[in-house]
């Protein structure tokens, strides 16, 4: 993974590699699974709320295809539009949540030689199919509602109505048994399924009572094309997070040189270079970077038997950004000329 491991020296802001340095790099390797590091609200999710969750997306999983199966009878027994494609809708979420359900039994085996993270990664490759797959039906959705439009056909508006509450009571229903159970991307995407089959059954009940009422059947495909934007923005939302994760993007909420400044207030620091700051999953954050530090007494012991430096770096980023995975490499000021391409200096 990359920015996991430093691949060489660099010694200076640019990148350029060193000659020399003084002491072996000091490497520590924090990880959730072995040391248990991660404060609270900031770490994967463990094997018993992972189990927890499997078991609340599996109900889920049932009470969508029950669902789902009432608003297709419902559908094509009132000719309503918006009512069809809520159930095309939760076709696609059963899906969803399946994809999501064997993401969570993958995210909770351990990791191998062969895959030292685990396989956290699935999550956000779960999320990331289950965005376009709703970027998809939005648009079809949007297709066909002006299509209806310029056609407005017939509507059962009771029938309409009266599957319209039983899906929106069922969704309902699917977002209390998700609620409060990790805010993982993947669960968040599922979640986001259910709250737009919600707002598209909300749109079926109101465009039936409008229609039990007026009588104006071309309210049914302006609903199922309000849906489809509302469906759309979210889903481009949850494609674009789960893209910054797969590209090591630096986390929202973390700034780079809020977190250089910090470090450089550390007694002991005198230069912070070649900083990245990525998330291995959602929640799990992880920092590589090189110190440069101040020879003197207490600035730092040496690698060998502990070092108080890289213990104090790793403890302001633990508490202030959240992040235990810290990959350091600790340089000596004694070395910087040796480590300084020549004709440059390190600003």
């Amino acid at each position: 993974m990359g920015g996991a491991m430093i691949r060489g020296l660099s010694g200076s802001r640019d990148g350029s590699r060193i000659r020399h340095r003084s002491r072996p790099a000091s490497h520590q390797h924090r990880s959730a699974r072995h040391q248990g590091q991660h404060i609270e609200g900031q770490q994967p999710v463990g094997s018993a709320a992972r189990a927890e969750q499997g078991r609340r997306l599996g109900a889920v999983i049932v009470l969508t295809l029950v669902v789902m199966a009432v608003e297709v009878a419902g559908g094509l027994r009132s000719g309503s539009l918006a009512l069809l494609s809520d159930a095309g809708h939760m076709l696609t979420d059963l899906l969803a949540l399946v994809l999501s359900l064997m993401a969570v039994r993958f995210a909770a085996r351990p990791a191998s030689p062969a895959k030292t993270f685990g396989y956290h990664r699935v999550e956000i490759l779960t999320a990331l199919v289950n965005g376009a797959l709703l970027v998809v039906v939005a648009g079809g959705l949007a297709v066909e509602s002006a299509r209806r439009a310029l056609a407005p056909a017939p509507v059962a508006s009771g029938t309409m109505a009266v599957v319209g509450v039983a899906g929106l009571a069922g969704n309902l229903l699917g977002l209390w048994l998700l609620a409060g159970h990790c805010e993982g991307l993947n669960v968040r995407s599922a979640r986001l399924h259910l709250i737009g089959d919600a707002l598209s059954s909300v749109g079926v009940v109101a465009a039936a009572v409008v229609i039990l009422a007026t009588g104006w059947w071309r309210l049914d495909p302006l609903v199922a094309f309000g849906i489809a934007i509302g469906i759309a923005w979210g889903a481009v939302r949850l494609v674009r997070e789960a893209v910054d994760v797969l590209l090591e993007g630096t986390p929202r909420g973390v700034a780079i040189e809020e977190v250089r400044r910090v470090l450089l207030g550390i007694p002991g620091v005198a230069e912070v270079h070649d900083v990245h700051i990525w998330s291995i999953t959602t929640g799990f954050l992880a920092f590589s970077g090189h110190v440069r530090a101040v020879d003197g007494p207490g600035a730092s012991a040496g690698a060998a038997g502990g070092d108080p430096l890289l213990g104090r770096i790793r403890e302001t980023l633990r508490q202030r950004f959240g992040i235990a995975h810290t990959t350091i490499q600790i340089e000596s000021d004694a070395c910087r000329d040796l480590c300084e391409p020549a004709g440059k200096t390190s600003g």
